[in-house]
Protein backbone atom coordinates (compact mmCIF):
# COMPACT_ATOMS: atom_id res chain seq x y z
CA UNK A 1 0.00 0.00 0.00
CA UNK A 2 1.29 3.43 -1.03
CA UNK A 3 0.05 5.69 1.78
CA UNK A 4 0.06 9.43 2.44
CA UNK A 5 2.53 10.02 5.33
CA UNK A 6 0.16 12.26 7.30
CA UNK A 7 -2.64 9.74 7.17
CA UNK A 8 -0.33 6.84 7.97
CA UNK A 9 1.27 8.47 11.00
CA UNK A 10 -1.58 10.29 12.66
CA UNK A 11 -4.74 8.40 11.68
CA UNK A 12 -4.08 4.94 10.30
CA UNK A 13 -1.06 3.89 12.38
CA UNK A 14 -2.65 4.16 15.84
CA UNK A 15 -5.58 1.96 14.77
CA UNK A 16 -3.95 -0.40 12.29
CA UNK A 17 -3.67 -3.16 14.89
CA UNK A 18 -7.45 -3.49 14.90
CA UNK A 19 -7.44 -4.30 11.18
CA UNK A 20 -4.50 -6.70 11.36
CA UNK A 21 -5.91 -8.57 14.36
CA UNK A 22 -9.16 -9.03 12.45
CA UNK A 23 -7.27 -10.49 9.45
CA UNK A 24 -4.49 -12.67 10.91
CA UNK A 25 -3.73 -14.34 7.57
CA UNK A 26 -3.07 -11.07 5.74
CA UNK A 27 0.37 -9.51 5.27
CA UNK A 28 0.45 -5.77 4.79
CA UNK A 29 3.34 -3.53 3.77
CA UNK A 30 2.85 0.22 4.14
CA UNK A 31 5.11 2.54 2.15
CA UNK A 32 4.80 6.22 3.05
CA UNK A 33 5.30 8.49 0.06
CA UNK A 34 4.59 12.14 -0.64
CA UNK A 35 4.22 11.38 -4.35
CA UNK A 36 1.93 8.84 -5.95
CA UNK A 37 4.39 7.59 -8.55
CA UNK A 38 3.48 4.69 -10.86
CA UNK A 39 1.39 2.19 -8.90
CA UNK A 40 1.62 -0.59 -11.44
CA UNK A 41 5.34 -0.27 -12.18
CA UNK A 42 6.14 0.01 -8.48
CA UNK A 43 4.07 -3.06 -7.62
CA UNK A 44 1.45 -1.47 -5.38
CA UNK A 45 -2.07 -2.87 -4.95
CA UNK A 46 -3.48 0.42 -3.70
CA UNK A 47 -2.66 4.05 -2.90
CA UNK A 48 -4.32 6.21 -0.25
CA UNK A 49 -3.87 9.93 -0.87
CA UNK A 50 -5.33 13.20 0.35
CA UNK A 51 -6.51 15.74 -2.21
CA UNK A 52 -8.48 15.64 -5.41
CA UNK A 53 -7.02 13.03 -7.79
CA UNK A 54 -5.65 14.09 -11.13
CA UNK A 55 -7.14 12.60 -14.23
CA UNK A 56 -5.54 9.20 -14.92
CA UNK A 57 -6.35 5.61 -15.74
CA UNK A 58 -6.64 4.82 -12.04
CA UNK A 59 -9.92 4.12 -10.29
CA UNK A 60 -10.48 6.84 -7.67
CA UNK A 61 -12.80 6.14 -4.74
CA UNK A 62 -13.42 8.78 -2.09
CA UNK A 63 -13.09 7.23 1.37
CA UNK A 64 -13.71 10.17 3.69
CA UNK A 65 -13.37 13.91 4.16
CA UNK A 66 -11.68 15.89 6.89
CA UNK A 67 -12.59 19.36 8.06
CA UNK A 68 -9.79 21.93 7.72
CA UNK A 69 -9.18 23.96 10.87
CA UNK A 70 -7.06 27.01 11.64
CA UNK A 71 -5.39 26.59 15.02
CA UNK A 72 -2.87 27.98 17.47
CA UNK A 73 -1.53 26.99 20.85
CA UNK A 74 -2.69 28.91 23.94
CA UNK A 75 0.90 30.13 24.46
CA UNK A 76 0.85 31.78 21.01
CA UNK A 77 -2.49 33.46 21.70
CA UNK A 78 -1.24 34.73 25.06
CA UNK A 79 1.73 36.39 23.35
CA UNK A 80 0.17 37.61 20.10
CA UNK A 81 -3.56 37.79 20.78
CA UNK A 82 -6.34 35.99 18.95
CA UNK A 83 -7.21 37.09 15.39
CA UNK A 84 -10.81 38.16 15.11
CA UNK A 85 -11.20 37.30 11.42
CA UNK A 86 -9.30 35.32 8.78
CA UNK A 87 -8.44 38.54 6.93
CA UNK A 88 -6.12 39.55 9.78
CA UNK A 89 -3.79 36.68 8.86
CA UNK A 90 -3.03 38.25 5.49
CA UNK A 91 -2.11 41.62 6.97
CA UNK A 92 1.17 40.43 8.51
CA UNK A 93 0.31 40.92 12.16
CA UNK A 94 0.41 37.20 12.91
CA UNK A 95 2.92 34.41 12.44
CA UNK A 96 1.62 31.76 10.02
CA UNK A 97 3.17 28.35 9.39
CA UNK A 98 2.81 27.35 5.74
CA UNK A 99 2.53 23.81 4.37
CA UNK A 100 3.97 22.81 1.00
CA UNK A 101 1.71 21.07 -1.51
CA UNK A 102 3.61 18.01 -2.75
CA UNK A 103 1.83 18.15 -6.12
CA UNK A 104 2.59 21.77 -6.99
CA UNK A 105 5.71 22.41 -4.92
CA UNK A 106 4.14 25.62 -3.59
CA UNK A 107 2.60 26.35 -0.19
CA UNK A 108 -1.13 25.71 0.07
CA UNK A 109 -3.31 28.79 0.04
CA UNK A 110 -5.50 29.17 3.13
CA UNK A 111 -9.20 28.76 2.49
CA UNK A 112 -12.16 29.53 4.74
CA UNK A 113 -15.65 28.25 3.92
CA UNK A 114 -18.99 29.16 5.47
CA UNK A 115 -21.90 27.78 3.51
CA UNK A 116 -21.57 29.32 0.04
CA UNK A 117 -19.13 31.97 1.23
CA UNK A 118 -15.43 31.32 0.56
CA UNK A 119 -12.26 33.25 1.36
CA UNK A 120 -8.91 32.31 -0.15
CA UNK A 121 -5.86 33.95 1.40
CA UNK A 122 -2.10 33.90 0.90
CA UNK A 123 -0.78 34.70 4.36
CA UNK A 124 2.90 35.58 4.64
CA UNK A 125 5.07 33.09 6.48
CA UNK A 126 8.75 32.78 7.38
CA UNK A 127 8.47 29.00 7.86
CA UNK A 128 7.20 26.44 5.33
CA UNK A 129 7.08 22.71 6.18
CA UNK A 130 6.14 19.61 4.20
CA UNK A 131 5.58 17.19 7.08
CA UNK A 132 2.51 17.04 9.31
CA UNK A 133 4.54 16.05 12.35
CA UNK A 134 6.64 19.19 12.01
CA UNK A 135 3.54 21.32 11.45
CA UNK A 136 1.94 19.98 14.63
CA UNK A 137 5.05 20.24 16.81
CA UNK A 138 5.92 23.79 15.76
CA UNK A 139 2.33 24.92 16.24
CA UNK A 140 2.03 23.17 19.61
CA UNK A 141 5.23 24.89 20.74
CA UNK A 142 3.51 28.25 20.26
CA UNK A 143 5.48 29.53 17.28
CA UNK A 144 2.57 30.36 15.02
CA UNK A 145 -0.86 29.72 13.51
CA UNK A 146 -1.39 26.73 11.22
CA UNK A 147 -4.06 25.23 9.02
CA UNK A 148 -4.39 21.46 9.38
CA UNK A 149 -6.87 18.65 9.07
CA UNK A 150 -9.14 18.01 12.02
CA UNK A 151 -8.62 14.32 11.29
CA UNK A 152 -5.57 13.51 13.40
CA UNK A 153 -5.84 16.64 15.57
CA UNK A 154 -8.98 15.85 17.57
CA UNK A 155 -7.21 15.00 20.82
CA UNK A 156 -5.08 18.14 20.70
CA UNK A 157 -8.25 20.22 20.41
CA UNK A 158 -10.09 18.23 23.07
CA UNK A 159 -7.38 18.64 25.71
CA UNK A 160 -6.79 22.32 24.94
CA UNK A 161 -3.29 22.07 23.45
CA UNK A 162 -4.67 23.67 20.28
CA UNK A 163 -7.48 26.20 19.86
CA UNK A 164 -9.78 26.32 16.80
CA UNK A 165 -9.58 30.02 15.94
CA UNK A 166 -12.50 30.31 13.53
CA UNK A 167 -15.26 27.83 14.44
CA UNK A 168 -17.67 30.10 12.57
CA UNK A 169 -15.92 29.08 9.31
CA UNK A 170 -16.51 25.33 9.59
CA UNK A 171 -17.14 24.13 6.06
CA UNK A 172 -13.81 23.59 4.28
CA UNK A 173 -13.21 19.89 3.61
CA UNK A 174 -10.27 17.92 2.24
CA UNK A 175 -10.90 14.45 0.78
CA UNK A 176 -9.04 11.16 1.14
CA UNK A 177 -9.08 8.92 -1.93
CA UNK A 178 -8.12 5.34 -2.65
CA UNK A 179 -6.53 4.81 -6.05
CA UNK A 180 -6.11 1.42 -7.70
CA UNK A 181 -5.52 0.16 -11.24
CA UNK A 182 -8.78 -1.55 -12.21
CA UNK A 183 -12.40 -1.94 -11.22
CA UNK A 184 -12.18 -5.61 -12.10
CA UNK A 185 -10.84 -8.33 -9.84
CA UNK A 186 -10.39 -6.15 -6.76
CA UNK A 187 -8.82 -8.60 -4.31
CA UNK A 188 -10.78 -9.35 -1.14
CA UNK A 189 -7.82 -8.20 0.96
CA UNK A 190 -7.84 -4.81 -0.78
CA UNK A 191 -11.60 -4.45 -0.41
CA UNK A 192 -11.32 -5.24 3.31
CA UNK A 193 -8.63 -2.60 3.78
CA UNK A 194 -10.70 0.01 1.91
CA UNK A 195 -13.71 -0.69 4.12
CA UNK A 196 -11.55 -0.32 7.22
CA UNK A 197 -10.07 3.01 6.09
CA UNK A 198 -13.51 4.37 5.22
CA UNK A 199 -14.72 3.48 8.72
CA UNK A 200 -12.05 5.63 10.40
CA UNK A 201 -13.98 8.82 9.73
CA UNK A 202 -16.70 7.70 12.15
CA UNK A 203 -14.18 8.00 14.98
CA UNK A 204 -11.60 10.59 13.89
CA UNK A 205 -8.42 10.96 15.87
Amino acid sequence: MNVDPYFSRLVLGPRLGVFLNAHPGLELELVNRDQLGDLVADGFDLAVRFGFPRSSGMVARKLLESRIITVAAPSYLKKHGRPLSPRELEQGGHVCILFRDAQTGRPFSWEFHKGRKKLELQPPGQLTVNDAGSLHSVCLAGYGIAQMMALGAGQMLADGRLVDLFPDWPDERFPLYALYPSRRHLPAKTAAFLAFVASLNSNPA
